[in-house]
């Protein structure tokens, strides 16, 4: 990992803000997508919230996003559920003080099978459970249409609770452009707008325009309607 400050650095000397990263996952590379509904590993996750914050504090970072976690084989239910709730909760107790979100995001089970949060409602009842202001969700819209669909309702539904705090995009269904796919982004857009939201937008897609070594720019023509 880099040094925060370094990343600061870079940051300020390229005119950039983060306004959200990953609190670490465990071991990724050994299929690991987040410890907080992990139980046993309680210690390991709350090592990683403190890691999250003081690099959150660093890069004035005002949103974390802490993965649920695959939900262990044969593993009980209501265990695991509870100890996500705890884990959350002592994660948004931390985070609380610097003015630091935790952002709960539901994931598609094609992705990721076996995530133990795929579901916006459910998102939203976990969130009035924890009962932490600070917790919100983090709506990634590919992730919904996959899972649900429905998605301008879905937007209408939960933005006004104020309790989604980012959004992601992507195309659907291959993850590439959001131009690319069956998702309507212009007429989500402007549904966002006229619902006043004023945050920010995660572009989290893999790009498949232009060549392998410049795909990231070669891909961006979708957002000149935006500038």
């Amino acid at each position: 990992a880099y040094p925060a400050q370094e990343l600061a650095t870079r940051l300020q000397a390229n005119g950039l803000q983060q306004v959200l990263f990953n609190a670490p996952p465990g071991n990724w590379d050994a299929g690991e997508r987040g410890l907080a509904c992990l139980p046993g590993r309680e210690a390991e996750f709350r090592e990683g919230i403190a890691k999250a914050v003081e690099y959150a504090k660093v890069l004035q970072c005002p949103r974390i996003h802490v993965m649920a976690g695959l939900v262990p084989q044969g593993a009980d239910a209501a265990t695991v559920r509870a100890t996500y709730i705890t884990n959350v909760r002592y994660a948004a107790e931390q985070a609380a003080p610097h003015g630091i979100q935790i952002l709960l995001e539901p994931i598609n089970g094609r992705d990721m099978p076996g995530f133990f949060l795929s579901r916006q409602d459910q998102a939203h009842a976990l969130i009035a459970e924890i009962g932490a202001a600070n917790v919100k969700v983090q709506m990634d819209l590919y992730h919904c249409q996959i899972v649900e669909g429905d998605l301008a309702m879905k937007v209408r539904q939960y933005l006004p609770t104020g309790n989604v705090g980012h959004f992601q995009i992507a195309g659907v269904p291959e993850r590439h452009e959001p131009d690319v796919g069956e998702v309507n982004y212009t007429y989500l857009f402007k549904l966002l707008d006229s619902l006043g939201y004023d945050g920010w937008i995660g572009c989290e897609y893999r790009p498949a325009r232009g060549t392998a070594a410049h795909a990231t720019s070669d891909g961006l023509g979708w957002l000149q309607p935006w500038l």
